[in-house]
């Protein structure tokens, strides 16, 4: 019979309290004379249910560390965990959504939704009625067989996220998702991600620039240095949930935000 440790580890106990996880993770691109020190001794935590942006400067890190917790970048030192296990590689269990949201031009909505399934080649035929619960969620049910060039920006965000959404992913990794988008079609994006978090409770990590939104979407707001990027701030929002836009005329909101854009300022 194995015996089992009664005391867990510091980084045991972290693994344990966090779904996301990024323990002193360093990155360095072409190491060497003229390596570039992206990310430096980043600690980044979120738990399950959590949803979190992150902000910074231009050139910071914020993709780079996205990318290693998809398992698409390997950190130079230490370590990216997703559910306690090491990030390694690509995983079922993470959804990505990114600025474009590469539809493929010739399938419909429906199809461009139901494409990653055919990947992990499952049955579509279960997951089709999923599929059409989701775009009917985000108002476009009447456009199920249009293809990518028939919709507008904001149409084809959506269609991305169900397509991230279809297989029921634990973690939604998004980075900049409407950043292409003009104001009113960002505001109804981001309303639009709202209402599906809160009914999906998916673990998220959200990349942005904009402070409004970091702030209207997250239960926290963490800030980044210039590079070599690290953590200098974890800001937790106050407002709770469920949240419209009505907030953001509130002092307090802005007040947030204000400090939030202090913190970026200081790193120019």
């Amino acid at each position: 019979m194995r015996l089992q440790k009664g005391l867990m580890t510091d980084q045991e106990i972290l693994r344990a309290d966090a779904h996301v996880l990024a323990d002193k993770v360093q990155k360095i691109f072409n190491p060497g004379k003229k390596q570039t020190i992206a990310l430096e001794s980043i600690d980044c935590r979120v738990r399950e249910g959590e949803f979190v942006s992150l902000l910074g400067p231009s050139g910071c890190g914020k993709s780079t560390l996205l990318m290693m917790i998809a398992g698409l970048e390997t950190p130079t030192a230490g370590g990216v965990f997703v559910g306690g296990k090491p990030m390694t590689k690509p995983r079922e269990d993470i959804g990505l959504m990114f600025q474009d949201p590469t539809l493929l031009p010739w399938k419909s909505s429906l199809d461009n939704v139901l494409f990653p399934i055919r990947i992990l080649k499952r049955d579509c035929d279960k997951y089709q009625k999923a599929a059409i619960d989701l775009l009917t969620r985000v108002g476009l049910e009447q456009f199920l067989d249009k293809k990518p060039a028939q919709l507008s920006g904001g149409m084809r965000q959506r269609v991305a996220i169900c397509r991230a959404l279809v297989y029921d992913p634990e973690v939604l990794l998004m980075d900049e998702p409407f950043s292409a988008l003009d104001a009113i079609t960002r505001d109804e994006m981001n309303q639009v991600l709202m209402d599906l978090w809160q009914d999906f409770k998916k673990t998220g990590l959200f990349v942005t620039h904009s402070i409004r939104e970091a702030v209207f979407l997250s239960d926290r707001v963490l800030v980044m240095s210039a590079r070599p990027g690290r953590i200098i701030e974890d800001l937790k929002v106050p407002f709770e949930r469920p949240r419209d836009f009505s907030i953001v005329d509130s002092a307090e909101f802005n007040e947030i935000c204000g400090y939030l854009r202090s913190k970026i300022d200081s790193q120019h």
